[in-house]
């Protein structure tokens, strides 16, 4: 579910250290504060982040200052900072990846216990994974992205950037290591479930040279990677730089990736739902999967709208024909009240949806 602003501040507030372990690693308590160099997570100790007190006001938990830069906030700004994130949208998604992440704090366990290592594979791996990486702001991700042609950027906090992450062609042959665009998978209450991984080129200039450049990994079935909140109308399909490329045209429309054919036909959707648009593939499977999705779901009266692609999909329509060509083409698709409320070209940054 998504939080509030305010609701978001309390419950870093809550859980602090937890915060300050996460992302100012290099630091360490003492007494009621966590000391630490800067923002950026440099050792020292200028900076002093509140561990407890109230939820608000004077000496509040969360609430720190950096006695050598002036600079002073919440945890949100102190995570806004910490990650480079300009955006408050981007910052929300931030707050709300980091708390659903599950909890590991060591002054939580029982004296002697050892935490028992994921399963490969498993949905605590996969979190784990994402909780390595990094927004892909200014990074190889971001590289790639725009070489798809695609550059808006806004609301993905489902995506990150791991610099290193292992690739394996084979159960007998050694591991390798690439660069990867990772993406949180998600049920409709916003719970982790799994994550995937595409394997780049070192450039940004395309996929890394390997046999299967897409893996993924935990519970995908049902689940996707989400951009925006879906009340009523939503659009999904099957691959993440298809819904991107949507995004570029239609950024306020709630949107899911479900990361291969067989998914999109098996999404489970919000029970608020009366309007889905399925992007297809302009191939036979793609056209299959969103016949067998839209047959599945029209039975409980939702609406289903196909939306075509004039090439292969619509990443490349975006790039042979351009942004403005390909958002004409598509309003043209949408019904009229969906045309005329999603017909803004800029994100909606205050909007959940």
């Amino acid at each position: 579910m998504s939080m509030s602003a305010s609701e978001l501040a309390q419950r870093l507030a809550r859980n602090a250290e937890t915060v300050c372990r996460y992302y100012l690693s290099n630091g360490h308590r003492e007494g009621r504060y966590w000391l630490v160099g800067d923002v950026a997570n440099t050792p020292g100790r200028s900076l002093f982040v509140r561990l407890t007190g109230p939820e608000s006001g004077k000496g509040a938990a969360g609430n720190w200052t950096d006695g050598s830069t002036s600079q002073y906030g919440d945890l949100l700004d102190l995570i806004a900072l910490n990650r480079g994130l300009d955006r408050f949208r981007d910052v929300l998604d931030e707050a709300q990846a980091f708390l659903s992440l599950p909890r590991d704090n060591p002054t939580d366990r029982p004296f002697g216990h050892v935490p028992s290592r994921a399963t490969r594979g498993s949905p605590e791996a996969a979190r784990r994974l994402f909780a390595m990486a990094q927004p892909i702001t200014g990074t190889i991700a971001e590289t790639y992205l725009r070489w798809r042609g695609i550059t808006a950027f806004h609301g993905i906090g489902a995506l990150r950037f791991h610099p290193r992450c292992y690739y394996r062609p084979s159960a007998e042959a050694p591991t390798e290591i690439w660069p990867a665009l990772i993406a949180a998978v998600t049920d409709l209450d916003g719970k982790f479930t799994g994550a995937h991984r595409t394997w780049l080129d070192p450039t940004g200039f395309g996929k890394a040279p390997v046999a299967t450049t897409r893996r993924a990994m935990g519970h995908l079935l049902g689940h996707g990677v989400r951009f925006g909140m879906a009340n009523d109308v939503m659009a999904a399909s099957e691959g993440i730089e298809t819904i991107l490329s949507l995004q570029c045209v239609l950024p306020n429309l709630p949107m899911v990736a479900c990361l291969s054919a067989n998914h999109l036909a098996a999404l489970i959707l919000p029970p608020t739902l009366r309007r889905l648009y399925v992007a297809r593939d302009n191939d036979k499977t793609g056209r299959h999967a969103a016949i067998r999705l839209r047959d599945r779901i029209t039975s409980a009266g939702i609406e289903v709208r196909i939306l075509w692609p004039a090439t292969n999909d619509f990443n490349g329509d975006l790039r042979r024909f351009g942004a403005d060509a390909m958002r004409a083409r598509l309003w043209a698709q949408l019904a009229p009240e969906d045309a005329a409320r999603f017909a803004s070209a800029e994100p909606d940054n205050g909007a959940t949806a």
